[in-house]
């Protein structure tokens, strides 16, 4: 059976499936679970756990075609992208059954505690602490920068447990249950006038020890595959693209009628600082609107935008697939997220030079556009970091002088950190 063969089936199957599956009557509830329990809506996933096993390539044309019928996309955000795939790769038995069925049936909405205020682009810096108190772990420390953090109901958490060895070593990694004293969460206003981030403060949060994922101290490893999903999420790439509601009760989308649902978030910015003008279809609309359509340079640049899009969704798919063999997906997810970023700014500059003087008037689509535009390439990690990623990992280059890799980490943070 050749290429064209096999991908054709694919395509097939997951048409007939979406054929008798899908119904304008079901709640968005009753939707993700038959997702779910089919395997399409996570194909990358193992069939014991609600995938089918597919590769990246295979899960990217069960993802167009899914985007093709325009049906509503399976549960999105931290909980799916990041915190299943580390599950699979460092998580216990228990700890799957616990969390992955509500992951994969939009049940729960899962936010990321990474980035902190002291601690910039250098995640190994985090001052966040976790002390063991008999069966739990007491954490203390601030969150910043978290996303859809309002409608959590678990946060992917990295603190630190032992300042007494380097930075590196004494991190642990959690899932947290943000439903408990402690917890304070401060929408962070943005300049598009949204709040998608937001600040979370941690005071004697107790999490218990079966929440700690890998070794008490073996965190990093655990940060670092997380990311690499992570920044492949925000790479973006290609022109179908699904749309989901956050899940979860807190949001309030389980029990609506789906197609009520994807139609109101058809047109908005969802996902976490998506652009609203984000797609070819969005861009010919723009220029049509403001009468720049036969315009060949504005035509030009929307096929350039094409082109750059395809490149980076193949980008895209080389990295999960070099992650899923052995290789470093790491790297090779840097890659793709500095080729979205690119993308972004790309789609900002055409925007404003469509709209021309339209592009000032503040409540538009045009606008929000604009402003949204700069949080990429920081989300995610910074530009500066990810190109550090590939000269070493990818171009063999020297490591970047670093003299506290064998510092313990309390003799790094004097003012905060000794105790």
């Amino acid at each position: 059976m050749t290429v064209s063969d096999t991908d054709l089936g694919l395509r097939q199957e997951v048409r007939a499936w979406v054929s008798e599956n899908w119904a304008p009557d079901l709640t968005v509830r009753q939707w993700w679970l038959r997702l779910a329990d089919s395997g399409w809506g996570y194909p990358t996933w193992p069939l014991d756990w609600f995938g089918r096993g597919l590769g990246p390539i295979e899960a990217g044309v069960v993802q167009e075609e899914l985007a093709a019928a325009d049906v509503l996309g399976p549960p999105s955000g931290s909980g799916t992208a990041m915190g299943g795939p580390v599950l699979f790769m460092f998580g216990t038995a228990g700890q799957k059954q616990r969390w992955l069925p509500a992951l994969a049936r939009g049940e729960e909405h899962w936010a990321q505690f990474f980035s902190e205020p002291g601690a910039g682009s250098d995640l190994a810096g985090v001052q966040t602490r976790a002390v063991r108190d008999g069966s739990h772990w007491i954490v203390n420390g601030q969150k910043v920068w978290n996303s859809g953090t309002l409608f959590a109901d678990r946060a992917l958490l990295v603190a630190r447990t032992d300042p007494d060895v380097s930075k590196h070593k004494g991190i642990g990694f959690f899932v947290v249950d943000l439903d408990q004293p402690g917890v304070e969460i401060r929408p962070i206003r943005q300049m598009n006038g949204q709040a998608e981030f937001n600040e979370t403060f941690l005071t004697d949060v107790r999490v218990p020890d079966d929440n700690l994922i890998g070794g008490a101290t073996d965190g990093w490893a655990v940060a670092m595959a997380v990311l690499a999903h992570e920044r492949s999420a925000f790479a973006g790439g290609g022109e179908r693209q699904l749309r989901s509601p956050y899940a979860g009760s807190r949001a309030g989308f389980l029990d609506r009628p789906a197609d009520q649902v994807l139609a109101e978030i058809r047109h908005t910015a969802h996902a976490a600082n998506a652009l609203p003008i984000g797609s070819l279809a969005d861009l010919v609309g723009l220029a049509r609107e403001r009468g720049r359509l036969a315009d060949p340079l504005v035509r030009q640049r929307i096929a350039a935008l094409h082109a750059f899009s395809e490149a980076l969704r193949l980008t895209s798919l080389r990295a999960h697939a070099s992650a899923r063999s052995g290789g470093d997906g790491t790297a090779q997810s840097s890659v793709a997220y500095l080729g979205g970023v690119q993308l972004v700014r790309m789609y900002r500059d055409l925007v404003a030079e469509i709209a021309g003087p339209y592009a000032l008037l503040g409540d538009t689509e045009v606008a929000e556009t604009i402003t949204t535009a700069p949080a990429h390439g920081i989300q995610g990690g910074s530009e500066q970091i990810q190109r550090n990623v590939i000269g070493e990992r990818l171009l063999g280059l020297p490591r970047e002088p670093q003299v506290d890799r064998d510092v313990p980490f309390r003799l790094l943070r004097v003012g905060t950190q000794r105790d």
